[in-house]
């Protein structure tokens, strides 16, 4: 089989023109001006004629949803960032708000407290008056915990001329007397103590007898009630004002309990004081006139006390009466 002769190579030709793509269309001038004498008929023809009206609604119509579905992202964003700011700024402001609300409730709880102790400083001058020719408003320093022992320890003493056996008083009744005198302040027995007794009077009956302590700042015995005396349950025991200790015609205890057996010669009957013994934060330390004509014609009427009581004390071993106060000092301190 015999070949033929060889065929020749084909050979492509490249085009090498070296002309700039954009100097092959129209000249830039042409295009230009032809460009912004379209735009200016179009204004014109929109100014004058708004022939482009239906074609601009149609055109903002078509590119409202692009508007949204650009702007949407933005508004997520800004309402997240907001979001996060107003629950931070309303975390804020609520913990502002609640720490005002404890400081206008503790100061509310002041302001209260200071009504308070105002109305009851108040209460034990208007009722002091006519009863001390001078008062001293003293502060509780210390009370005694022995279950035994009523005792307070108030914060004035002899430099503001308090003295041994000076009565005490609260703004409801007779609180106690007082025993021990330091520089700056002064031991106060209370009249609920085992070891304190003190002549009351019915205010209603004018039976006279002693109220003695039992230990218990609810709680006063009368141990020396007979059986025919006229005492009876809700009496309010006034002082005698016997001795010289405490102011005559105040309050002192209110007769609870009155319990009669015909074989006994002696009633058993309690009282609770009329004082605020475990809660007063104040007490009144008093300086009156023990020569009141009434208080010296109820202690002579009183000078001898009868055989019945005078038997009844030494058998039952019940505690002396509150010894007379001494003198106070001449040149006592002010108020």
């Amino acid at each position: 089989m015999e070949r033929g002769p060889p065929r020749p190579a084909t050979v492509v030709e490249l085009s090498h023109d070296t002309r700039p793509i954009i100097g092959r269309g129209p000249p830039l001038v042409a295009t230009f001006v032809t460009l912004a004498a379209a735009s200016i008929a179009l204004m014109v023809a929109d100014d004058r004629y708004a022939h482009l009206d239906r074609v601009r609604h149609w055109l903002s119509a078509g590119a409202y949803p692009v508007q949204v579905a650009v702007d949407t992202p933005f508004r997520a964003w800004n309402w997240l960032t907001d979001s996060f700011a107003d629950r931070s700024r309303l975390r804020q402001e609520n913990l502002e708000l609640t720490a005002r609300l404890r400081l206008a409730n503790l100061q509310l709880q002041r302001f209260a407290a200071l009504e308070d102790e105002n109305r009851r400083l108040r209460d034990m001058r208007e009722n002091s008056a006519g009863i001390a020719e001078r008062v001293l408003v003293s502060s509780i320093l210390n009370v005694d915990l022995d279950p035994f022992r009523h005792r307070i320890v108030v914060d004035k003493g002899s430099e503001d001329g308090v003295f041994k056996g000076q009565a005490v008083l609260d703004g409801e009744g007779i609180f106690g007397q007082v025993t021990r005198v330091h520089s700056h302040s002064a031991e106060v027995i209370l009249i609920s103590d085992a070891e304190h007794a003190i002549p009351v009077q019915s205010n209603r009956s004018g039976v006279r007898t002693i109220a003695v302590g039992t230990g218990d700042s609810s709680k006063l015995s009368l141990p020396f009630v007979t059986v025919e005396s006229d005492i009876q349950p809700g009496d309010l025991l006034i002082s005698t004002g016997i001795g010289g200790v405490f102011p005559r015609g105040y309050p002192v205890a209110e007769v609870t309990r009155v319990e009669r057996t015909p074989a006994a010669t002696f009633a058993l009957v309690d009282a609770r004081p009329t004082a605020n013994l475990d809660r007063e934060r104040e007490v009144l330390l008093v300086w009156f006139d023990p020569a009141d004509p009434e208080v010296e014609e109820s202690a002579t009427t009183a000078a001898e006390p009868t055989a019945a009581d005078g038997q009844a004390e030494a058998a039952s071993g019940t505690p002396p009466v509150a010894a007379p106060a001494a003198a106070p000092p001449e040149s006592g301190a002010g108020e």
